[in-house]
């Protein structure tokens, strides 16, 4: 009787942390993406302002260049600050892939400002993507901290999970942005982003 009483125990608890595993996969893309700064080295202000829990609501488009034959990161803030860093030795040897094509955005929501959210995005509209395919509909963000295509011209709250607020339907098959998963360790610390 004991043992039936613990057998119905663990599968309770097996199929409860089955079900939350699963709608946390649902919240992340399983789309590659792999980056790793070390902000505590470059000391980047225009990152810096978006991996700040104290400014909620300031986002971060990051992509990668080359600059005189040099891996080069650039990064555009929605508050109009922008800037460069070369990559050094340690950035050089890191494996990195910045969402489906060359671009990311991070920063904190202002949805819950006593307990905001770091989100890290791909800089790809994913309707567009899910039906064309292609990757060059790039994100331009502004400073509400909202997300626009160009191309399909939705817009997305980059503040509450990346959902669509015009232009589509909360039913569409990619209602909201690819979202990847995200840690930092404060504004002048490490930034992961890492599927």
């Amino acid at each position: 009787m004991l043992k039936t009483v613990f057998a119905a125990i663990v599968a309770a608890v097996a199929a409860a942390s089955l079900v939350s595993c699963s709608k946390a996969e649902d919240e992340f893309s399983d789309e590659p993406c792999y980056f790793i700064f070390d902000n505590s080295v470059h000391q980047d202000a225009t990152l810096a302002s978006a991996m700040s829990a104290m400014t909620p609501g300031v986002f971060c488009h990051i992509s990668e260049t080359k600059r005189s034959g040099a891996a080069t990161f650039v990064f555009r803030n929605n508050q109009g600050l922008s800037s460069e860093k070369r990559a050094n030795a340690v950035d050089q040897q890191r494996s990195r892939r910045l969402g489906r094509r060359n671009g990311i955005i991070v920063g904190y929501g202002n949805a819950d400002i006593t307990n905001p959210v770091f989100y890290a995005y791909d800089a790809q509209c994913p309707v567009c993507y899910s039906g064309t395919g292609l990757v060059d509909r790039s994100l331009t963000i502004d400073s509400r901290g909202v997300a626009t295509c160009d191309n399909c011209h939705r817009t997305y709250d980059l503040n509450n999970q990346g959902f669509i607020m015009s232009g589509g339907q909360s039913g569409d098959d990619a209602s909201k942005l690819t979202r990847y998963h995200a840690t930092t360790s404060g504004e002048f610390g490490v930034l992961a982003v890492t599927n």
